[in-house]
């Protein structure tokens, strides 16, 4: 559960006259907070009684009275339908919306104070490459004096307090909650992670970024939005005066240009290898990892990046054209990003051996294919894939992970990842015929379903120069299998099968 800000009352009536929702019942009510689950009402709480993909939120009520909420958000129906007297004993006042998921956001930002407006907001949205770039951009923002939050899928930070995160976006409710703790604490600048769920199911409703940054989009989610057009709609929709004061935005794909053609808010690209406003003329690698030569406005500047593989540098280019378009000194910048380590991204585990190994949240072809490209074993080395892909998501893109995982290795290894309410066994079947699939050169292609088994047999196998690369999952700490969470995480899998070569 997230954590909530020290309590501020704000009465049913001001909320009403701030959002232009309808108040019925006593507008002199005072809130303190709000949320759409009623197992996490607080006293003082407005619920809101939303409708579900299975069950309405009005069912909840009776249950959200009794752990202290003071009022509901619901739409009118609910209110002449009786359910607010018969569900919750006593007068319940209420704040209607037509559509009270759409008044969610910015009712629950007014509940909170609108404590993003006085904070550096800066969102990052993309197939792949968020977690990365917020935490580059945390480190530039640190450099440059700012207190940092940082909000996305490898968890929550709050300057140095970490928290665990359920979604890669919280739900507004929680968001915006969140948001006021780290202002409450001192706060000055936020980079988070904005993801095409979220920008659909307004979890970012009442938030205007002052930066929004695009990385790259590439197949993924499609279970959710349908085709590509609807993905990239979704995105686009981050890169409006509703939401965002400006736009930075990666141009190396078609998608990116598209983006960058149509946009209206004021808009810098920036790209490794196509026109742009901020281009990276060099990249020269190291032993600790990468250093860049960008050419912006004319001037020639260094960047300095700790993290390994070309889709790394343009991650690192898109965070520091975003942190000079927020003013920040690019002398401060040069060298921010030197240290910067993302968990579960091209994270090393090392125990001593004479090989390389490698965990990263790799879980979409072009991921997969990124991360390939970006790693090399020694002469006469191998690269020793392990991967899967989880159920219950995008179906069409397991036949490509594992035809380029196949492509890109010596040997593959296709197990478990999450498969949830699927059998796991039909979705190693679809990422095996992909592997098959197609003419040219493959590895040894090899199934091992369980993937505390993969780990340890890709291990054994390995030999001095070798790359054991760990696919799929990165920073979880879990696996879900039949609805059940199991404790599993390829960091702790993969030092272990480490320390027991010894």
């Amino acid at each position: 559960m997230h954590p909530r800000p020290t309590p501020s009352p704000r009465s049913l009536a001001d909320l009403a006259a701030l959002t232009g929702l309808t108040p019925v019942g006593d507008a002199t009510t005072l809130v303190t907070g709000i949320t759409h689950d009623s197992r996490a009402i607080q006293p003082g709480d407005i619920f809101a009684a939303l409708p579900g993909a299975h069950s309405h939120g009005g069912q909840f009520l009776a249950q959200a009275r009794a752990a202290g909420a003071v009022a509901v958000l619901c739409d009118a129906a609910t209110v002449e339908s009786g359910a607010l007297d018969s569900a919750a004993p006593g007068d319940l006042p209420a704040l209607t919306a037509d559509d009270p998921r759409a008044a969610l956001g910015r009712l629950s930002a007014e509940v909170y104070g609108n404590a993003a407006s006085h904070m550096l907001m800066i969102g990052v949205t993309g197939t792949n490459g968020k977690s990365t770039s917020v935490h580059l951009l945390a480190a530039g923002l640190l450099a440059a004096g700012h207190t940092v939050g940082v909000i996305g899928t490898t968890g929550v930070v709050i300057d140095n307090d970490t928290l665990p995160s359920t979604r890669t976006t919280p739900e507004a409710t929680d968001l915006h909650a969140l948001l006021a703790v780290m202002y409450e604490r001192g706060i000055s600048a936020v980079a988070m992670e904005v993801s095409s769920h979220a920008l659909v199911l307004g979890r970012v409703d009442g938030l205007v970024f002052d930066v929004a940054l695009f990385t790259q989009l590439t197949q993924d989610h499609l279970d959710f939005h349908g085709t590509m057009e609807d993905y990239f709609a979704a995105k686009a929709s981050l890169f409006t005066a509703a939401r965002a004061r400006q736009a930075i935005i990666g141009v190396d794909g078609m998608w990116g240009r598209r983006l960058a053609d149509q946009v209206q808010i004021p808009t810098l690209t920036y790209a490794l290898d196509h026109d742009a406003d901020v281009t990276c003329v060099a990249i020269s690698e190291s032993t600790r990892g990468q250093s860049l030569t960008v050419e912006s406005e004319g001037a020639v500047h260094r960047v300095d990046v700790g993290l390994p593989g070309r889709f790394n540098a343009a991650n690192a280019l898109g965070a520091w054209t975003t942190l000079r378009a927020m003013g920040i000194n690019a002398d401060v910048l040069s060298a921010s990003m030197a240290q910067v380590c993302v968990p579960g991204r091209m994270e090393a585990i090392s125990e001593g051996q004479d090989f390389t190994a490698l965990v990263d949240y790799a879980h979409s072809p072009d991921a997969v294919a990124r991360v390939l490209a970006a790693v090399s074993p020694a002469p006469g080395g191998r690269r020793i894939v392990i991967l899967g892909c989880g159920g219950d998501r995008d179906r069409d893109k397991r036949g490509l992970m594992g035809e380029i995982a196949a492509r890109g290795c010596d040997v593959l290894i296709v197990t478990d990842d999450n498969p949830r309410s699927e059998d796991p066994a039909v979705i190693r079947a679809a990422m095996l015929a992909g592997a098959h699939a197609g003419d040219g050169p493959r590895g040894v292609i090899l199934e091992v379903p369980d993937r505390r088994d993969a780990i340890i047999g890709a291990v054994a196998d390995a030999r001095r120069g070798d790359v054991v690369l760990v696919l799929g999952k990165g920073h979880e700490q879990g696996q879900e299998i039949a609805g059940v969470l199991h404790p599993f995480d390829d960091r702790d899998e993969l030092r272990r099968a480490l320390v027991g070569l010894t």
